[in-house]
């Protein structure tokens, strides 16, 4: 991932300090993926089209040895996708009006064909907070 959501980081800032109380993210979190990615604090443009959804994301907890990185620890597959480019992901939560928390570029863009399914490996969509 490229980086938290800026407004995230900045409700983490500001309960790390104690400025404010943190409301957690409402879970599963949902990874979506994007056609023009965002920044840290625009939204990018989600795919649409075929039987595309979000899906959700698994990660697990992070040894105290990997300095603040965290890594899913399941591959997600996108089935039905429509013919498209896919530029990056963005991970959102699953409230009612969901929260975006974070977004990156891929390493390299992934084009599909109508129906195609498209995977993202296990590992490969991590966020890191240096420590």
């Amino acid at each position: 991932m490229g980086a938290l959501d800026q407004a995230e980081a900045q409700r983490l800032q500001n309960a790390h300090l104690g400025l404010a109380s943190y409301t957690a993210p409402t879970t599963p979190i949902m990874q979506r993926l994007m056609s023009s990615n965002g920044s840290a604090s625009s939204n990018g443009t989600q795919v649409t089209g075929g039987s595309y959804a979000a899906q959700s994301l698994s990660a697990a907890l992070p040894a105290s040895s990997t300095n603040g990185s965290i890594s899913t620890n399941a591959a997600i597959s996108y089935t039905g996708m429509p013919a498209t480019t896919t530029v990056g992901v963005e991970w959102w939560d699953s409230a009612g009006s969901p929260r975006r928390q974070a977004w990156g570029a891929l390493s390299a863009s992934k084009t599909t064909g109508a129906g195609d399914t498209l995977t993202v490996a296990s590992g490969s969509a991590s966020e890191n907070l240096n420590a």
